[in-house]
């Protein structure tokens, strides 16, 4: 079984190289192509699985060496891979959702003529996700860590007619650069500390390295998560990386790049866990990042945009999650994998709700759409309550894990991470119960087409004339059958993984799960999360479902404005990079200038004046040579006599 696992980064690596390079005989059937590579290597990875549940649970990990990549004396660099309970949940994640994305872009993508690229790009995406999760090693990790920031760059700017979306590409990929930063910081300094940055040896001498060697290391690690997962500071690329096609969008919140972040701190638990400094970062970066997506997400008119405020407040509850050592792993990748089936649910069906009304992204401009719309209404309103942790519901079973292991981090710092985990909930459940009202209840406010080429975030999908009214309708079956076996996961999953703390024990001989000891009984914390979700959801209700809503947005208080600005986020790094970055060229030029400038010009210009003085006791007469000598001559005689006197 050890050889299937390189096919399972093979077989979507050979579709986007025939597809990118296999030119333009490929367009009528490119698409199934890549498809059905992303589907092989899903039953691949259900192949696997089903092996490495007939093995003993200490007995699970398989490994593929296939060659060795940089075999220089002192620094041995493998292409190798590592199969494990954790890395086998990623790849059925990554496998599965991301072949019903596929499934799910051939309808949306129909129109497009660069389709074929599209479905290439995909591929690279699925691959170089998987190289990440695979890997053995840190520096093999890396190489997918990049591919993936590569994919991600292409397929967000795949519309770059659009200046939009150009400028959206490179945001995502020069922010994730500054967490590369990181992550190769924190393999150099394994490298220098261990001798190796493969997983076993590097785990297996963490309790003979220095505490500060290892906070530094964790907290390189997290600079690194914090750009691919979009968490604070890093986070300001995920809500423009929505000028992609909706597809893209579902596949970076639910499948791959954001839940690489929260992969790279559990795959190295061993450094947390002996470096507290980097740990409570860990934890302080998640809490922060829940409240900070959840309030963007309260204020967002644009449906896609909403839901990446919601992407970033989840993520921010699994870093929570995974900065509380042994007691909250396991539920970290717990809630990354429900919320990869409620998440891609959501894009996809907000990509649905666009495509019947004439690539409109903005929610004020819906209204009524359950009519016209059913299963696309009914997919969308399940992952609306296995996201806002509807009890029963599969977002319910793997939050409320979170905010439980939250308190049961004990004394002050327990109560606050559980308080903040729980406030989080109620904000939930009222951003997302708006975005439902908005789009699927009330009265219709369609409003005509807007022009592709002058309004932002309209999607070229579907070619539509400017000024047309909207015919809402429901979409082809290519796309609503993705959307309903989403929806499937995001009613049962959380409820299989809960059954008999089934995922718990899957994942346990990787995180060494440990029982926390809530300060309050669990019961009492599930009522509460209940209590607070009600409210949110009442709160929401009052504003949207019982009063009109206008198609402008009124101009609301202060911390609406500010949250419709991202909270800000772009002015500040505005301010404090852009600004400040060219006061530091402006003075590192006028140091360049005056000092280096003027030591080099200085020093040319004396030996210039020096030169010319020299220059003109080789004047070239005979007449001044002959004097010359004889006063050199005259001063030797004197000096001699001098001497001779004295």
């Amino acid at each position: 079984m050890e050889n299937l696992i390189a096919l399972l980064v093979a077989a979507p690596l050979l579709g986007a190289a025939v597809l990118l390079c296999g030119g333009r005989r490929l367009d009528r059937a490119g698409h199934w192509l890549g498809t059905l590579l992303a589907a092989v290597s899903f039953v691949l990875g259900v192949v696997l699985f089903a092996d490495m549940l007939g093995r003993a649970g200490d007995d699970r990990t398989l490994y593929q060496r296939l060659f060795s990549w940089i075999p220089v004396e002192g620094f041995q660099a493998d292409i190798a891979f590592q199969l494990d309970q954790l890395s086998m949940t990623f790849v059925l994640l990554i496998t599965g959702v991301g072949t019903l994305i596929h499934v799910y872009s051939v309808g949306y993508m129909e129109h497009d003529e660069r389709r074929r690229r599209f479905f290439g790009y995909l591929n690279l995406f699925l691959a170089a996700m998987l190289l990440l999760v695979l890997a053995d090693n840190y520096l093999l990790l890396y190489f997918g860590w990049e591919g993936v920031g590569l994919a991600s760059y292409l397929l967000i700017g795949f519309w770059q007619h659009k200046p939009s979306a150009a400028t959206a590409a490179k945001k995502a990929f020069l922010v994730n650069r500054v967490g590369d930063i990181g992550l190769s910081i924190a393999i150099m300094l394994m490298f220098a500390t261990f001798g190796t940055f493969a997983f076993g040896p590097v785990f297996g001498a963490v309790g003979e390295t220095s505490e500060g060697m290892l906070t530094a290391m964790g907290l390189m690690l997290l600079l690194a998560a914090c750009g691919k997962s979009a968490q604070v500071p890093l986070q300001s690329w995920l809500g423009d990386a929505m000028e992609g096609p909706t597809p893209v969008s579902a596949l970076i919140h639910a499948a791959t790049m954001v839940t690489a972040g929260v992969y790279l701190i559990t795959r190295s638990a061993a450094i947390f866990n002996a470096a507290p400094t980097a740990q409570l970062a860990v934890v302080v970066v998640g809490a922060v990042t829940l409240l900070f997506g959840a309030i963007v997400g309260c204020a967002k008119d644009d449906i896609k945009k909403a839901l990446a405020g919601s992407t970033m407040s989840q993520i921010g509850y699994m870093i929570l999650a995974a900065g509380l050592g042994p007691i909250g792993y396991a539920f970290a990748i717990m809630h990354l994998v429900t919320h990869g089936f409620f998440k891609a649910g959501l894009f996809l069906g907000a990509g649905s709700v666009m495509h019947g009304m004439n690539d409109e992204v903005d929610m004020r401009k819906y209204g009524g759409l359950r009519k016209y719309m059913p299963i696309t209404f009914v997919t969308f309103g399940l992952g609306y309550l296995a996201i806002i942790g509807f009890p029963g519901l599969s977002g319910f079973w793997s939050k409320d894990k979170i905010i439980e292991a939250a308190f049961a981090k004990g004394g002050t710092e327990g109560w606050i991470l559980g308080g903040v985990a729980l406030l989080g909930a109620g904000i939930t459940a009222y951003y997302m119960t708006r975005v439902m009202l908005l789009t699927f209840f009330g009265e219709k406010r369609w409003q005509p087409a807007p022009d592709p080429d002058t309004a932002p975030g309209v999607e070229p999908g579907v070619e539509v004339q400017p000024g047309a009214m909207p015919h809402p309708h429901e979409s082809p079956r290519s796309m609503t059958v993705p959307m309903i076996l989403l929806a499937f996961g995001s009613v049962f999953a959380g409820g299989l993984f809960s059954y008999g703390d089934a995922f718990v024990n899957w994942l346990t001989p990787v995180t060494d799960f440990e029982h926390g000891h809530p300060p309050v009984g669990a019961a009492a914390i599930t009522s509460a999360t209940v209590a607070v979700l009600l409210v949110g959801v009442a709160v929401a209700y009052a504003q949207y479902g019982r009063k009109p809503v206008p198609v402008t947005a009124p101009r609301g208080s202060l911390l609406t404005r500010a949250a419709r600005r991202d909270l800000l986020q772009d002015d500040f790094n505005h301010v404090v990079l852009v600004r400040g970055g060219e006061h530091l060229t402006r003075s590192l030029v006028y140091v360049d200038h005056t000092l280096v400038d003027g030591v080099v010009n200085g020093t040319a210009a004396s030996m210039g004046g020096l030169s010319g003085r020299m220059r003109k006791l080789q004047n070239g007469f005979a007449r001044s040579y002959a004097v010359s000598m004889f006063g050199g001559a005259a001063v030797l005689i004197a000096a001699t006599l001098l001497m001779r006197a004295v």
